[in-house]
């Protein structure tokens, strides 16, 4: 089991991700107020906070947002899961769909460490049910894809 010690949110693509104590999810669409929510594939991205802390300890000023992630989990390793696995947090119901993304050429934190997480660790969600999450909620797998 994890627990969301992040929510990030930005009003348009492009735009860096902010913090928010808490955020309403909508079925098939995303955050409330997210750029990058649609409907497609890709509503929710998330990234493990282990994965953000181990990239500080190399020396990366970043701060929570700054990958494009919009849920900071401790306690899962997103990209040792295969894709169709889901996570519930009270109602909200998500399924992955994405593991990884093409980097942007150019982006910030590459060109300051010479890598960036993104496109290994973090995966992107389908909302399949909606509601609100609050940083401190718990997330467990609930459902694990059969390879």
């Amino acid at each position: 089991m994890g627990k969301i010690t992040a929510i990030c949110i930005s009003e348009g693509k492009g735009t860096a991700k902010h913090f928010v104590a808490q955020a309403k999810l909508i079925a098939e669409h995303g955050l409330e107020g997210d750029g990058h929510a649609g409907p497609w594939h890709r509503q929710v991205s998330l990234l493990s906070k282990e994965k953000i802390d181990a990239f500080r300890s190399r020396g990366a000023a970043v701060i929570d947002g700054a990958f494009g992630e919009n849920l900071i989990v401790e306690g899962i390793d997103f990209r040792s899961l295969p894709l169709g696995t889901r996570y519930k947090s009270g109602e909200v119901l998500l399924e992955m769909t994405q593991i990884g993304k093409e980097c942007h050429n150019g982006c910030a934190i590459y060109q300051a460490m010479g890598d960036c997480i993104m496109p290994r660790e973090g995966v992107f969600c389908r909302v399949l049910q909606g509601g609100t999450l609050k940083v401190g909620d718990s997330l467990e797998i609930v459902a694990e894809a059969q390879a």
